[in-house]
């Protein structure tokens, strides 16, 4: 069954951009929601450049809204999302400078981080997913950890797609680690 989820950190962004109240995510998840889609995505950053602890705590209490949590490794944004108990995690690395994630997590590196991070959301009963680049080694990794399920990095096929460029060779690799 395909379902829609839509990114809502951007509305927060412009917002805080602004200084002001407006545009409010919150109202943004209840839109996006009445209109049809099946759950609203935010990203809790370490530095709060969009969504803060105030959106993500009403946005997470919303009933009949699904909200998928990324968040990074760090130990108080982890502690924050327990506390607040979206029905989604997908754990994501995070760069101070990145504009967007730039890439999927280090599995290989963080391994043992990991491991404990996704045994406290399971115990929580929070699915989590990774965010991961597309190598069959990474969906491996993912699958020894016990991730509910995984998001593949589809950053540099767009790249290649925006620029013009033959993308024919990311898109298959892509495509090979979905099946």
């Amino acid at each position: 069954m395909k379902r829609l989820g839509v990114n809502i950190d951007h509305i927060a962004t412009l917002r805080n951009a602004r200084g002001e109240k407006h545009p409010d995510p919150l109202n943004a998840a209840k839109k996006v929601i009445s209109y049809g889609a099946d759950s609203v995505t935010i990203h809790l950053r370490e530095d709060r450049r969009h969504i803060n602890d105030i959106d993500a705590k009403k946005i997470c209490g919303l009933k009949n809204v699904l909200v998928n949590l990324e968040i990074s490794m760090n130990k108080k944004i982890v502690n924050k999302a327990l506390k607040i108990k979206p029905n989604f995690i997908c754990l994501v690395p995070e760069n101070r400078k990145e504009i967007t994630t730039e890439g999927g997590l280090n599995i290989k590196n963080n391994h043992n981080k990991l491991e404990k991070i996704i045994k406290k959301f399971k115990k929580a009963k929070i699915r989590t997913s990774l965010f991961i680049n597309p190598s069959p080694n990474d969906i491996r990794l993912a699958k020894k950890l016990n991730a509910d399920c995984i998001e593949i990095h589809t950053g540099r096929l767009a790249n290649l797609v925006k620029s013009k460029k033959n993308y024919s060779s990311e898109l298959n690799r892509i495509k090979k680690v979905q099946n």
